[in-house]
């Protein structure tokens, strides 16, 4: 895995070490980013479901403000901590062991407040849905913010959770990718 690009392009990213964390794929996040280049610049991006931060490092290398990386497991933890060091991006990253949804209260109740939230879950255990339905009752996205999740292709999503409206739904293999504002 590697950062595809921006200032850190073609940059090596630790991959997991065990099967449960499932980083986004470097076709699918090109994609992402691809549709992301004209608002990257100078976000306040987080990272929900961390894994090994692939999404919120390349939204660092493309530009970001700042990143927060979000993740509950150790090994994940442990994996962000490594490649945030490794590219230098400590300065710009805050890293929470914490679970999403308690970190989507924290930040709400701080009153703090992103452009990007890119919310990457395990597949087939409804997290997606749970994590929506928390960003919608405890407010962290800007008043432009946009809200992405990847999730597997047969899994379900409302086309709405409170003002946040699906705008764009892509597929990339079992990879669906969406968009809300």
């Amino acid at each position: 895995m590697r950062i595809i690009a921006g200032s850190r392009q073609s940059q090596p990213i630790l991959e997991p070490t065990t099967r449960e964390i499932r980083p986004m794929r470097e076709a699918v996040r090109a994609s992402l980013f691809s549709m992301l280049q004209e608002i990257i610049a100078d976000a306040r991006f987080l990272d929900l479901f961390a894994g090994t931060g692939s999404v919120g490092l390349e939204a660092l290398s493309r530009g970001a403000r700042s990143c927060d990386f979000v993740d509950l497991s150790s090994d994940s933890i442990a994996i962000i901590k490594k490649n945030v060091q490794a590219l230098d991006f400590e300065s710009h990253s805050q890293i929470h062991q914490l679970d999403a949804l308690t970190a989507i209260e924290r930040f709400s109740q701080s009153q703090t407040r992103f452009d990007l939230v890119f919310v990457g879950p395990p597949y087939g255990k409804g997290l997606a849905i749970e994590a929506f339905e928390k960003i919608a009752q405890c407010p962290i996205l800007s008043s432009e913010g946009i809200l992405i999740t990847e999730i597997f292709k047969k899994e379900k999503l409302a086309d709405h959770y409170g003002d946040y409206i699906l705008f764009e739904e892509r597929q990339y293999g079992d990879n669906l990718l969406k968009w809300y504002r």
